[in-house]
């Protein structure tokens, strides 16, 4: 009996030592796919980290999660022929210092065989808000899951604030400031808007996806703008686009082609003026779509009239829909 159980208990671990080479072999992005009854504590426990750490590393605004969402997390990793803290770094969405410091190495020296734990990158947030590069912002986006259908995005201009608030670092505190007029100047119940792109390239997520944008249209029947906004997304770009004001930056420009690419992917949409609309096309006080003919309606020139050529469809058909349906295309093409 005691030979049984010695064997039994040695099959166990040969088990575990495989079910762990096996994940680290099959999960090579270090990908957890949200099952039915999972919770983020429980996923925390599973991988040995803090629910606020999954929340930093996948910009997770709160603890909701939906069934095939895709987060990341720690991963444990035999070290094979070749293998250098930089190309793990690249491979698990990890950083060397961070790879460092949670196996407390104190060299960059690896050896085969070696088993180390892989911690996924932080994000930078504050808050609610959740500040990426386009790269990751492709990464959040793919691996979300959200509870609301969306088939327009409205493209805005911020005006105010505008380039000369923005210092380089002032990202969190520019967003800080928008929510506060928001909520204690407008009465809204929170920031506007989901998606805010910054002079330097980067994008913020303001406003939860899972609801929609409030005021964004700023019109004054709120039955219609309400039933305008149901299944809208909002980006604010953070500037004055209007010709003569800020002259948008190289960064900024591909920031806001590739994240409206991105949403185009995400939400099955083609860019057209039914996808992808402008400020500057509504009557702010009736809620009409005007489009061009905005004479005698109260418009705004929301996103600006140097935005992509213009604020006109026409402008959008020729400057800004193609260049969007592009970048789709190459998005696509670097997928497969």
């Amino acid at each position: 009996m005691k030979n049984i159980l010695i064997a039994i208990m040695s099959l166990f671990v040969i088990m575990q030592l495989s079910l762990s080479h096996a994940h680290a072999t099959n999960n090579p992005r270090n990908i957890y796919e949200v099952k039915s009854g999972d919770a983020l504590w429980k996923i925390a426990a599973t991988y040995q980290t803090s629910a606020s750490d999954l929340k930093r590393i996948n910009g997770l605004q709160s603890d909701l999660l939906f069934v095939g969402q895709k987060i990341r997390v720690p991963v444990m990793y035999e070290i094979q022929p070749g293998d250098t803290l930089w190309l793990l770094s690249q491979s698990f969405n990890s950083t060397i210092s961070s790879i460092k410091a949670a196996n407390k190495l104190q060299s960059n020296l690896l050896y085969v065989g070696q088993v180390i734990r892989i911690p996924p990158k932080k994000l930078q947030m504050e808050g609610q808000f959740v500040l990426m590069t386009r790269e990751e912002f492709k990464d959040w986006i793919f691996n979300h899951k959200f509870s609301r259908k969306v088939n327009l995005i409205q493209q805005h201009h911020t005006y105010q604030p505008n380039y000369q608030s923005f210092n380089g670092s002032n990202h969190f505190a520019l967003l800080k400031g928008m929510k506060e007029y928001h909520v204690n100047g407008m009465k809204w119940s929170d920031i506007s808007q989901q998606l805010t792109t910054f002079p330097d390239g980067t994008v913020a997520v303001g406003r939860s996806f899972n609801t929609p944008p409030e005021g964004s249209f700023g019109l004054q029947n709120e039955a219609a703008m309400k039933r305008i906004e149901d299944n809208a997304l909002a980006i604010e770009n953070l500037g004055s686009f209007d010709k003569g004001d800020n002259q948008m930056t190289a960064e900024q420009r591909e920031t806001i082609l590739t994240v409206t690419a991105l949403l185009m992917i995400k939400y099955g949409l083609t860019p057209s003026v039914d996808s992808v609309t402008y400020h500057h096309w509504w009557d702010i006080n009736t809620g009409e779509r005007v489009l061009d003919h905005g004479a005698g309606h109260a418009v705004k020139s929301c996103p600006g009239t140097g935005f992509f050529g213009g604020n006109s469809t026409a402008s959008a058909e020729q400057n800004f829909y193609p260049l969007v349906l592009q970048k789709m295309n190459e998005i696509r093409a670097s997928l497969q």
